[in-house]
């Protein structure tokens, strides 16, 4: 006979009390019922829920719902209105207005971007991120001004000056950004390196627009406007790019010895983005000498050779097009697949000490 048919034997401690007979509605029933706020089932609930909502990225939501594409649409909304307004008025007040919507549209709208898709628990806080943007991109276009004023002279190893100095000052710029972070990850330094890249990007844009702006027939808003497009477009590939890369590797070598610091490892990534920079910038020179060496004819040579320009035909002026975006296309996928394994090491590094993952460029987060 079994504790439930005699009612004289005690129940034993871990068995619940047997429900009194009639409706039972009222009575508590023997499944898990919400725990109350010092129950260990609570705090272990909490921390589930806290874990979970801490995996989730801000990129999780619906791409039409996130802050970078409102910024990307009302920026250029608001640029295509300030150059309409601009050719039918001839307001030439408004050309800052072009200038400076349409050289930070791209650079604010993937800076977001990265900061957004990065996970809640990160060291980055809006504050660092746009000081990062606005400080670090300053304080690079001004670094790189004096240094190339006094470095940089015509010859075949200018581009690679150029590259070494620029990447350089921005791997400064954001070494001061990460100062007194409480921790570093490869894709924190990703995310922060970029927003110094971006902001590089944007305040020289600028000033290449405005030199496209002045021409000796005057003022040419289609130069401006043409100029502001194509470095817009080429612009997630460039500077934003390359230091994100610099920053990851600058975070990796941190995470490992406590303290930002200079290794050989990211010396050779500094070497190797200066490279790429160089490549980058070099790019119309190395497209014209191949042109001339597949279809360059000798008056052509001998027109160089006198110091003159060569005077492309117009399948040769086509080709050099080809030629050069060729390149850059290379470049630019050398640069995209070192930033994922760069990503990679990333997700690996928050993997081994159980964090949530960011997704840059689209990765999912780590389950």
């Amino acid at each position: 006979m079994s504790t439930d048919d005699d009612p004289s034997i005690p129940p034993r401690p871990d068995e619940p009390p047997p429900a009194p007979a009639g409706p039972a509605s009222w009575w508590p029933s023997a499944s898990p019922q919400p725990a109350g706020p010092d129950s260990g089932v609570g705090r272990a609930g909490r921390a589930d829920r806290a874990d979970t909502a801490g995996s989730i990225t801000r990129g999780d939501r619906p791409w039409h719902q996130q802050a970078w594409f409102r910024i990307f649409w009302i920026g250029l909304v608001l640029w295509l209105a300030a150059v309409g307004v601009t050719y039918w008025t001839a307001n030439a007040n408004l050309i800052p207005t072009i200038v400076l919507l349409g050289s930070f549209l791209v650079p604010v709208t993937f800076a977001s971007w990265s900061f957004e898709h990065s996970r809640r628990e990160n060291h980055l806080t809006i504050e660092r991120i746009l000081a990062a943007f606005l400080v670090g991109g300053v304080m690079g276009v001004l670094g790189a001004s004096v240094l190339e004023s006094y470095l940089v002279h015509p010859s075949t190893w200018m581009y690679l000056v150029v590259g070494l100095i620029e990447e350089g000052v921005k791997l400064a710029a954001v070494w001061l950004m990460a100062r007194r972070l409480a921790a570093h990850s490869t894709l924190d330094g990703i995310v922060l390196g970029a927003a110094v890249g971006f902001g590089f990007a944007a305040f020289e844009s600028s000033g290449y627009a405005l030199t496209a702006l002045i021409t000796v027939h005057g003022l040419s808003l289609r130069d401006l406007v043409s100029t502001e497009i194509l470095r817009g477009l080429l612009a997630p590939l460039g500077h934003g790019l390359w230091t994100a890369i610099l920053g990851g590797a600058l975070f990796r070598t941190a995470r490992r010895t406590g303290h930002l610091r200079l290794t050989g490892a990211l010396f050779a990534s500094y070497l190797g983005v200066s490279v790429l920079h160089a490549l980058w910038d070099s790019m119309h020179g190395i497209a014209l000498a191949l042109t001339l060496v597949t279809t360059g004819a000798q008056w052509q040579w001998r027109l160089i050779d006198l110091g003159y320009d060569p005077r492309l035909t117009n399948q040769q002026a086509v080709l050099l097009t080809v030629y050069q975006w060729i390149g850059l296309l290379a470049i630019s996928l050398i640069g995209l697949g070192w930033l994922r394994r760069e990503r990679a090491r990333g997700r690996r590094e928050e993997a081994v000490t159980g964090t949530a993952s960011p997704t840059i460029l689209g990765a999912p987060p780590m389950e």
